[in-house]
């Protein structure tokens, strides 16, 4: 198959958990005898050589009515460049509708994968963002031919639900054999990390200062983010390290005895995931906190997993149960052969190429 990727409005990076996602789908994509290409609409900002494997179709950020004239612009260039490619399908990554993005439909059977509730996720961009995606997001998703949500609550939500589309569960993996794991530090007292990045409610980073409030034996590294005010003075046992490359935040990792995964899934009406950091961290060997109901490790039971319930005062129910549990991972490290069943990438790469082709043969078939 020729496989179009189309990704809208963010640039991403090699150092990016979406960025190395959709890196390591090309690959392994054409590994297994598919021509694949990125279509990456972007706006500018990021140096080339930050930037993942995809043709980049830019547009400059400057104010709201401009920006939309050079968002219709770059993804009318872009649009022409998927159609000269001439793909059979074209796998686009949710985003808010651009025109004339719904073009797109006369090119190929296009498949859209669903990583959030963007009815709720999106209000944190404001009342306009918020009301015309609202309006907008039908256009697409009226007319895709399928759908690939990276939970089973997606899958059933009534945002999804209700446009009757044929629908595959496929989580979030990650390649296991990219990662060399890190061997447990020898730390006396426990030291745990989290990644994000500034702006998402559902990180719940509050709740992080509030445990190194509580808990002072306990060292906490917090990375993506370079300061706190709202916060401030912020206790001495908790390190800001702001953004990082995969390189610099290695070294941080290397030093925690386990990680901690998004916190208030809850604020945006959310209570599964399999977030792209989580992946990373048991990739390379962590012990792992989990707020949520992660959709492939479900009620695994591993010793190095430790689920919380996923609710506003979890930090204030279950903060001596993570303090124990920080404890407890000193010299431990992830089972990753008991993982990759569940999250390795190249079974869910499998299965996403197998609903691709289901999807071309009923296409083909209806226009026989």
């Amino acid at each position: 198959m020729r496989i179009a990727y189309v990704s809208l409005h963010w640039a991403r990076t090699k150092d990016s958990g979406v960025g190395k996602k959709i890196q390591s789908q090309l690959e392994m994509w054409r590994a297994r005898g598919h021509k694949a290409r990125v279509f990456m609409h972007a706006s500018t900002g990021e140096p080339a050589e930050r930037l993942i494997e995809a043709d980049v179709y830019p547009y400059e950020a400057r104010g709201k009515l401009v920006t939309e004239f050079n968002r219709i612009r770059a993804a009318s260039r872009m649009v022409d460049a998927v159609a000269a490619f001439k793909p059979d399908v074209i796998y686009l990554r949710y985003g808010i509708y651009v025109f004339p993005a719904h073009r797109l439909m006369a090119i190929a059977p296009v498949i859209e994968e669903i990583n959030t509730n963007d009815l709720t996720q999106h209000e944190d961009l404001g009342g306009l963002y918020s009301l015309y995606n609202r309006l907008t997001r039908g256009i697409f998703l009226r007319f895709v031919r399928g759908l690939v949500t990276v939970s089973r609550e997606l899958e059933v939500s009534r945002a999804f639900a209700v446009y009757r589309k044929p629908t595959r569960v496929i989580a979030n993996g990650i390649e296991l054999d990219s990662f060399a794991p890190l061997p447990a530090p020898s730390n006396q007292t426990p030291r745990l990390v989290f990644i994000g990045s500034p702006g998402y409610l559902w990180h719940g980073v509050d709740k992080l200062v509030d445990f190194a409030r509580r808990f002072s034996d306990v060292q906490l590294d917090i990375v993506g983010y370079d300061s706190l005010p709202e916060f401030e003075p912020l206790p001495p046992n908790l390190t800001l390290h702001g953004y990082l490359s995969s390189d610099e935040y290695l070294k941080v990792l290397a030093r925690a005895d386990a990680a901690i995964s998004s916190l208030a899934l809850h604020r945006i009406q959310l209570n599964e995931a399999s977030t792209l950091k989580s992946r990373e961290c048991l990739a390379l060997g962590l012990p792992l906190v989990v707020a949520y109901e992660d959709t492939d490790l479900g009620e695994a039971g591993f010793d190095f997993l430790l689920k919380i319930p996923n609710k506003e005062d979890n930090i204030q129910t279950h903060g001596e149960t993570i303090h124990e549990f920080a404890y407890r991972m000193r010299g431990v490290r992830a089972n990753r052969a008991a993982l990759k069943d569940r999250i390795d990438s190249g079974r869910k790469e499998e299965l996403r190429l197998k609903f691709f082709e289901e999807i071309l043969r009923e296409t083909n078939a209806k226009h026989a």
